[in-house]
C-alpha cells in the first residue's frame, strides 16, 4: 500500500488537465474541459475533463477515472507503473518497499532480457560471423558511428545463437518466449525469433530496449520482421528513434516509413525523423508525435502503397492539432536514395519547400483527370469540392477556392454553391453517423449491470448515486450519513461496492477522492464514479437533499409487498434480507 502522505504529496503536485492536455487536444467550456476521446474514434467531442473533481470521463464509450486511471489506459501501465510515471514527472520518489504486483517484476526482467540480447545482437555485427552483414550496412551508406549509435547488430541463420546466449546469462525459455525473443517449439523447446537478419533495436522514451525489428539479408521470410507486442511493448503505440528525435531542435518531426529510411536521415544531419513499427500510423502514434511538435512532415515512399499511406496519416493527424506537410521527392523512392543521390543540402530545401497537406491532396486529385479537356476539369473540379467540404476551416476553404479557379479560369460563384450544398449534405451526414454511432455506447458493456438496475429502479439508483457524489463532495458528511445508511442498502452491485471503498476510507479518517479511490477500485468502477461524478445535478447537494436520498433508499425496502419480495432475483433479494438485519440490531 502506498502512505496517505505520498498520495497526498501526488495529488498536490499532478494536475490532470495537464497530464490529460499532452495526448489530448483540450478546449475550455465553462469550468471544464473537451476533446476528442483518445479512447474510442470520434468526430464531435464526448470527452471531458473536470479539474473540480480531477476527473475525466467520456460521454460515448464510458471511459472515465482520475489521472492515475488515464496513464494505465493510455500507456497501457499496471497501477504502480501509473503512479511512478506520474511521481518522476512530479519530481517525486515513490517509496521504497510499496507492495506491488507480479507485472512490474516480470516487465523489468524482459527489460534486462532485451538488453542483453541487443549487445549480444551488436557484438555478433563486429564479430567474424557479422562480416556479410556489415558489408550490406556499408552499401547502404551507414557509418560506423551510425551503426553505433542506433545500437545495430546482426542475427546469424541459426535457431539457437541468442536462445542459447540468454540461457548462460541465467533467463529461462519461458522469459524469452514472454519477450518476443523465441518462438515456442512443438516439442516444448523454443528457437529463435530472428534469424539471417540486420538487427533495430527499438528503444523507448527512457532508454529502454523495448523490442526489436529486422531486416531479412536472405531469400526466405518477410523483407521486415517486427518483435510482437509484449508487456513493455505495443507497435501501435511506439515509434523508432523517438528517444533521438524528441531533443530535436527542429521545429517539425520527420516520419518516415522504415528504419533505413530513419537511420539515413539522422546520418544526413536531421536528428528529426522517426518511423512507425511495421503497421500503419495508428491514432496513439500520432497522438504521441503531437506531444512533440506542432508540425509533421511525412516522408513516404513515392509509389502507390506510400501515397495511400500518406493520404490515411494525414486523416489521422486531423484529429491532433498536427500541422501536417508532404514531402515530394523526386527522382527517387525514398529519402534514403534520395540522400545518397544529392546530399544532405539537397535534403534540406526539399524539407523548405515540402507541400501543406491540402496542396498534396489538389494536385493528387488532378494527376487522375486530363486538366486540359473540360470534362477532365468538371470531373476534377467535383472530387476537389468534395474535398473542400472536409476541411473545417472556413478561411482556408476561401484560399484554396479561389486559387483553384484563377488557375482553371473558371466561375468562382458557381463552384463555391456547389461547395455549400456538399458542406449542407456533409453536416447532415455526420448528425446522422453520430446518433448511429451513440446508440451502442447507451448500451455499453461497461455499465451493463447499473443500466439493468437504473431500468428497474431508477428512482432508487439516482439516489445511491447522489448520495455518492454527496460524500466524495463532502467527506465530512459521513460522521451523519455513515449512521444513516450502509452498502447493503444500496440497490446497483457496482454503486455498492464504490460505497463500500469510499465509506471504509472515510471511516478511517481517510480521504476519499478519485486519487484515493483508484488504488483499490477497478477500472470499470472508477469509470462509473466519474459518471456519477459527471451526472448532472450533483455537484452541489445540500444536507437536506441527501437526507431524502436516505429515505428514497430505505423505502425500497420497506415498500415491498409479498409479492414483490418473492419475485425478488437472488442479489436484489440478499440485500434486502442484509437490510432488514442491519436494522433490528
Amino acid at each position: 500500500m502506498l502512505p496517505e502522505t505520498f498520495l497526498n504529496e501526488l495529488r498536490y503536485n499532478t494536475d490532470i488537465e495537464q497530464v490529460i492536455s499532452r495526448y489530448v487536444q483540450l478546449r475550455r467550456r465553462g469550468r471544464n474541459l473537451t476533446g476528442l476521446c483518445p479512447f474510442h474514434s470520434e468526430k464531435t467531442p464526448s470527452f471531458t475533463v473536470y479539474p473540480d473533481t480531477q476527473s475525466f470521463y467520456c460521454f460515448g464509450c464510458g471511459a472515465g477515472g482520475d489521472a492515475i486511471t488515464f496513464m494505465r489506459k493510455i500507456e497501457n501501465l499496471d497501477y504502480m507503473e501509473a503512479v511512478r510515471t506520474l511521481a518522476e514527472r512530479a519530481g517525486m520518489a515513490v517509496p521504497e518497499g510499496t507492495v506491488d504486483d507480479g507485472s512490474r517484476q516480470q516487465k523489468a526482467r524482459i527489460l534486462e532480457l532485451n538488453r542483453a540480447a541487443a549487445r549480444h545482437f551488436h557484438q555478433n555485427l563486429m564479430s567474424d560471423m557479422g562480416r556479410g552483414a556489415r558489408k550490406y550496412l556499408v552499401g547502404r551508406g551507414l557509418t560506423k558511428a551510425t551503426v553505433v549509435k542506433f545500437g545495430i547488430g546482426f542475427a546469424p541463420e541459426s535457431w539457437d545463437d541468442l536462445r542459447d546466449h540468454l540461457r548462460g546469462k541465467g533467463f529461462t525459455d519461458q522469459e524469452m518466449i514472454a519477450a518476443a525473443l523465441v518462438n515456442p517449439g512443438k516439442n516444448g523447446g523454443c528457437y529463435d525469433a530472428f534469424r539471417n537478419r540486420v538487427i533495430f533495436p527499438i528503444i523507448d522514451l527512457r532508454g529502454g530496449v523495448i523490442a526489436f525489428g529486422g531486416r531479412n539479408l536472405g531469400e526466405k521470410g518477410p523483407k521486415y520482421l517486427n518483435s510482437g507486442d509484449t508487456p513493455v511493448f505495443k507497435k501501435s503505440r511506439n515509434l523508432f528513434a523517438l528517444n533521438f528525435a524528441k531533443s530535436t531542435k527542429r521545429p517539425e518531426l520527420i516520419l518516415c516509413e522504415g528504419y533505413m529510411d530513419v537511420v539515413s536521415v539522422h546520418q544526413g544531419g536531421f536528428d528529426n525523423a522517426v518511423a512507425t513499427l511495421g503497421t500503419s500510423l495508428t491514432p496513439e502514434q500520432a497522438k504521441l508525435i503531437s506531444n512533440y511538435t506542432k508540425t509533421v512532415v511525412l516522408s513516404y515512399d513515392s509509389d502507390g502503397a506510400g501515397q495511400t499511406a500518406t493520404k490515411r496519416a494525414i486523416a489521422i493527424f486531423e484529429d491532433t492539432g498536427v500541422k501536417v506537410r508532404v514531402l515530394s521527392i523526386p527522382d527517387a523512392k525514398d529519402p534514403d536514395e534520395f540522400l545518397k543521390k544529392f546530399g544532405p543540402q539537397r535534403f534540406e530545401l526539399l524539407l523548405e519547400g515540402s507541400a501543406g497537406a491540402i496542396d498534396f491532396e489538389i494536385q493528387k486529385l488532378k494527376k487522375g483527370y486530363d486538366m486540359d479537356s473540360p470534362e477532365g476539369r468538371v470531373g476534377f473540379l467535383q472530387d476537389f469540392v468534395r474535398l473542400m467540404a472536409g476541411i473545417p476551416s472556413p478561411i482556408q476553404r476561401e484560399v484554396y477556392l479561389s486559387k483553384v479557379c484563377r488557375e482553371l479560369e473558371v466561375d468562382k460563384q458557381a463552384v463555391a454553391l456547389q461547395l455549400e450544398t456538399a458542406l449542407r449534405r456533409k453536416k447532415n451526414g455526420e448528425k446522422k453517423r453520430d446518433a448511429r454511432e451513440l446508440r451502442p455506447f447507451t448500451a455499453r458493456q461497461a455499465s451493463a449491470k447499473t443500466d439493468i438496475e437504473k431500468q428497474k429502479h431508477p428512482k432508487y439508483v439516482l439516489a445511491e448515486e447522489r448520495l455518492i457524489a454527496y460524500l466524495v463532495r463532502d467527506p465530512g458528511a459521513w460522521d451523519w450519513v455513515g449512521r444513516e445508511v450502509t452498502a447493503e442498502e444500496l440497490i446497483s452491485p457496482r454503486d455498492r461496492e464504490i460505497f463500500q471503498a469510499v465509506a471504509a476510507r472515510l471511516s478511517d479518517g481517510l480521504a476519499a477522492d478519485m486519487m484515493s479511490l483508484s488504488g483499490v477500485l477497478g477500472e470499470e468502477a472508477m469509470a462509473r464514479l466519474s459518471e456519477i461524478l459527471a451526472s448532472p445535478g450533483g455537484e452541489n447537494i445540500s444536507a437536506r437533499e441527501a437526507e431524502d436520498y436516505i429515505r428514497t433508499l430505505k423505502s425500497f425496502y420497506t415498500e415491498k409487498t409479498k409479492e414483490q419480495v418473492g419475485s425478488m432475483e437472488e442479489e436484489d433479494l440478499r440485500s434486502y434480507i442484509a437490510s432488514i438485519a442491519a436494522k433490528k440490531k
